[in-house]
């Protein structure tokens, strides 16, 4: 004789997590209820762990100066003899011929600035009046001259292979100082070239990978809980168990791991999040240091006092990237253009060391200014208004954090093409921002495939020039 059938529907037959936990708080699952919020406070005081960085059991290598880094990136490749590096013999020998390529004159005057008498051209007017906060590093090269290698090689100190921005080495050394936000945000409208291998944390634990925020209305999607924070926090326990349960019977996979945590992650943001993004108690004279609008959610002026707001509550990187792979500082054929880019940036930079400044944040905040590589001082004829890409030689600016106010570091020969003094490569900048924030870039490594990997490889040396 067959079964007798049953004639509910799975629909009827199913319990859904909402139900199950409703009839868990109304009393019939006290048992299984506690249980789910012992899970609760577990995460939490595992949460409470991974915000402690690698450094935690053995303390810094170094005394700290700097708590925080704000990394500004601007893709495509600023010209250093139009902004921070001046050349004045590129204005008398405009169009002479040397070797097979042409002297361009730049478009932008440079003049002495702040008491320190730093000169910065007329493109930054907003930034100049903040020169005497400034490290001026004249003499930065890189190993190479493609966008997409060059920008890996300012994030992760590669060319070649993957490896782990300088936001996720910092995040695996030193932790988070506030585990309701990721300690490594990256706020970009575009993807710059090399895509979220710039920001990404390849073979260190995924939860130090940058979460990128997209300008606009919805920086952070599905912000706004579907239910009250009492029943969340029962699902959040249950989710918890399952994915705990799931994790155990795989041995401990580590993308596993990184995407529950990315979960948990999700959890507090909803939390932390909102007032992060509010800007309604900021004063109308603070959005003017920006340019900012009351109201607005776009532009480089929200990415800079966003910065500011996460900074001051505790993530440890934040990048700002201004535009992506195309439509950027990459100006072959027009100069022009570095005009239009400037304009966008130079305010909001200037309104957030000034900013930083007043809150006391700066002392302790490293601020850095940089691009993947420089521009051609030569033109390759003489009607071109453009500047090629130039790895040999390019400009870097920092602040705050424990380098030297209203300086000058190293220069270039007389028409910028070469560094003749004070030469600072991509991993030794690396080398010095880990300095800066306590950790000797050669004892923070990571075990992978075998070997012991560190941000700066076998190279780098901290520039103390640099250091106040």
């Amino acid at each position: 004789m067959s079964e007798p059938h049953d004639c509910r529907t799975d629909r009827d037959l199913a319990i859904s997590r909402r139900t199950f936990l409703h009839r868990a708080a109304g009393g019939f699952g006290s048992i299984a209820l506690a249980g789910l919020l012992a899970d609760v406070a577990r995460s939490e005081s595992s949460n409470a762990d991974l915000a402690r960085g690698a450094l935690a059991s053995s303390g810094f290598h170094v005394e700290p100066r700097a708590k925080r880094v704000i990394w500004i990136f601007l893709p495509g490749g600023l010209s250093h003899v139009d902004s921070f590096d001046p050349k004045p013999k590129l204005f008398t020998d405009h169009g002479k011929k040397v070797g097979k390529r042409f002297v361009l004159r730049p478009m932008w005057d440079f003049h002495p600035r702040g008491e320190s008498g730093i000169e910065v051209s007329d493109l930054f007017p907003h930034l100049a009046r903040r020169v005497d906060d400034l490290c001026v590093v004249r003499s930065m090269n890189t190993s190479h001259g493609n966008h997409f290698e060059a920008t890996l090689a300012m994030h992760t100190g590669s060319t070649t292979f993957a490896m782990p921005s300088v936001g996720s080495w910092l995040s695996y050394g030193l932790g988070t100082m506030n585990r309701n936000l990721p300690s490594f945000v990256v706020l970009a409208p575009k993807l710059p070239y090399a895509g979220e291998q710039v920001w990404d944390a390849n073979f260190l634990p995924g939860r130090h990978r940058g979460v990128r925020w997209v300008p606009g209305d919805a920086p952070v999607p599905n912000l706004t809980p579907r239910v009250d924070r009492r029943l969340q926090r029962l699902e959040r326990g249950l989710l918890e168990r399952a994915n705990r349960e799931h994790l155990e019977a795989r041995g401990g996979d580590g993308d596993l791991e990184a995407r529950i945590q990315s979960f948990e992650m999700a959890f507090a943001l909803q939390r932390e999040a909102p007032d992060v993004l509010d800007l309604s108690r900021e004063s109308d004279e603070t959005l003017g240091l920006y340019g900012l609008e009351r109201g607005q959610t776009k532009g480089f002026g929200w990415q800079c006092l966003m910065a500011r707001r996460l900074a001051e509550r505790g993530v440890r990187f934040v990048e700002l990237i201004d535009v992506g792979a195309s439509g950027n500082w990459d100006d072959h054929g027009n100069m022009a253009r570095h005009g239009k880019l400037a304009k966008n940036i130079d305010r909001p930079i200037a309104g957030l060391l000034e900013d930083l400044g007043r809150r006391g944040l700066l002392d302790d905040t490293l601020v850095v200014l940089t691009t993947e590589f420089g521009r051609t001082p030569l033109a390759k004829d003489a009607k071109t208004k453009g500047r090629d890409h130039h790895p040999a030689a390019f400009a870097t600016c920092l602040a705050g954090g424990g380098v030297k106010a209203g300086h000058v570091h190293g220069a270039t020969d007389e028409l910028g093409q070469h560094v003749t003094e004070g030469r600072v490569h991509v991993h030794d900048l690396h080398a010095t921002v880990l300095h800066l924030l306590g950790i000797d870039h050669r004892r923070l490594t990571y075990r992978h495939a075998g070997r012991d990997f560190r941000l700066t490889d076998v190279h780098g040396e901290v520039v103390t020039g640099l250091l106040a």
